[in-house]
């Protein structure tokens, strides 16, 4: 099974549903809309393509891309032939959202509260979307790029030190 024959069989189903593909490093990497992503890996797992094993999922943010700031990227894993994949789905900050998977994958649940507790993405139909890791107070979400990497009122260091 090569990358070809998999990306031409997601199209042939979901015409309208890749955005954009490439093979960075030999690993086939689709974007596909948000509205469709789930029916695709649902697709990946039932047809004879069987890429039955879901290895990840985690959240991106990138701050600076208006309209496309958060992302969940899935990494599926076809055993039998010892292919991957990986689907990415962007969306607005303000509506981070996507459907749940763990009715597909069991496995699902704790990557999906994993990513919901570090980026704040909410899993439509995920039966216990809580944090796991992170204190349920904190009232952030750490892994967002919202906050400055340094504390620019330090004066008791000297950049030239660091190489600035």
């Amino acid at each position: 099974m090569t990358n070809e024959f998999v990306l031409e069989a997601i199209t042939r189903e979901f015409p309208e549903a890749v955005l954009s593909a490439s093979e960075p490093y030999g690993l086939l990497t689709l974007e596909i809309k948000k509205e469709e992503i789930k029916k695709v890996i649902h697709y990946l797992k039932d047809s004879s393509l069987n890429f039955f094993f879901l290895t990840d999922i985690c959240g991106i943010h990138y701050p600076n891309d208006k309209g496309k700031e958060i992302g969940v990227i899935y990494h599926l894993h076809n055993m039998m032939e010892n292919v991957r994949i990986r689907l990415k789905t962007f969306m607005p900050r303000e509506n981070a959202e996507v459907d749940s998977l763990v009715d597909l994958f069991s496995g699902a649940n704790w990557m999906e509260r994993e990513t919901f507790d570090f980026f704040g993405i909410k899993f439509k139909g995920h039966p216990d979307l809580r944090v796991i890791l992170n204190m349920p107070d904190l009232g952030f979400h750490p892994l967002l790029k919202e906050y400055r990497l340094e504390d620019g009122t330090r004066t008791d260091k000297n950049d030239l030190m660091f190489g600035r």
